[in-house]
């Protein structure tokens, strides 16, 4: 989880929490919170009526409520098939307080840890079975083939993105559009039992996104960014594969450029390099 934010968010936060944990399951007590990127999030176990539970808080401005991020797990719950290892939703609540508007959803309590805390970037080696990486590939097929009007990565950006953060013209053209998870980090995925977690920003994407993405956040443990390689070739070892890579390493260099996973700066030039060698 990410640190607490600063003391007014903080304080806020923690009120909307004990409020929507009031709401909905009907308990004022909760286990210690996880902290999401600048307290836009907050989580815990809670005790419902029908058994322990997992609360996420979405805060965000009044006048971007309903939007993508606000509405996707609740199109997820509808839309994603059951094969999908994913925590249920039980409940949701929205809420406006001033220019305040908050996201209360209580989930299936998912007992397995994240293969990262803190952190989408993987610094050390997981242990992840043979089994582990055949749900997983399993899992983002069937994704890759829900239909959808959602959009996660949309031309335009790419457009205006890909050559600035990569250093040089490229054509944007994507060779292929597919559905994808759209944040898929090893902070939102378990083990040793996989479950794929925080379903927001799910959409259309080049084919590839998100082993993509998987493969990027892997770049500081090479022997996991080779099994990557391995296990979801399918999805990389292609045209479109590489493509997609080449926008998600776009999407972390700009990240770059705000100060976030700046560990990742040198590892994701070396890989645009030597994917860009590729293209020419």
């Amino acid at each position: 989880m990410f640190s607490e934010p600063e003391r007014e968010v903080s304080q806020r936060m923690l009120l909307a929490f004990t409020e929507a944990n009031c709401r909905l399951s009907g308990t004022m007590a909760a286990l210690p919170k996880s902290w999401g990127w600048q307290g836009r999030t907050l989580s815990g176990r809670v005790d419902a009526p029908d058994g322990p539970a997992w609360l996420r808080l979405v805060h965000t401005r009044a006048d971007r409520a309903n939007s993508k991020l606000w509405e996707g797990p609740q199109a997820a719950e509808y839309t994603m098939p059951p094969a999908v290892p994913r925590p249920r939703l039980r409940q949701r609540l929205t809420w406006t307080e001033n220019d305040d508007s908050y996201l209360a959803e209580l989930y299936d309590l998912v007992s397995e840890p994240t293969v990262t805390t803190g952190s989408p970037m993987l610094r050390h080696l997981p242990d992840l079975s043979g089994a582990w990486w055949t749900s997983l590939r399993a899992a983002l097929d069937t994704v890759s083939a829900v239909p959808t009007d959602r959009v996660a990565v949309r031309q335009a950006y790419l457009d205006r993105a890909m050559p600035k953060f990569l250093g040089q013209e490229i054509d944007t053209t994507v060779p292929a559009w597919s559905t994808a998870h759209g944040d898929l980090h090893w902070a939102n995925l378990t083990c040793p039992t996989l479950t794929i977690l925080d379903w927001e920003g799910w959409g259309i994407a080049p084919a590839g996104f998100d082993a993509a993405m998987l493969h990027s956040y892997s770049l500081l443990v090479p022997g996991i960014s080779a099994q990557v390689r391995r296990h979801l070739a399918h999805a990389l070892d292609s045209s479109a594969g590489r493509f997609a890579e080449l926008v998600v390493i776009t999407q972390l260099l700009q990240t770059n450029s705000r100060g976030d996973n700046l560990e990742l700066a040198m590892p994701l030039r070396q890989r645009a390099a030597e994917l860009l060698g590729r293209l020419t």
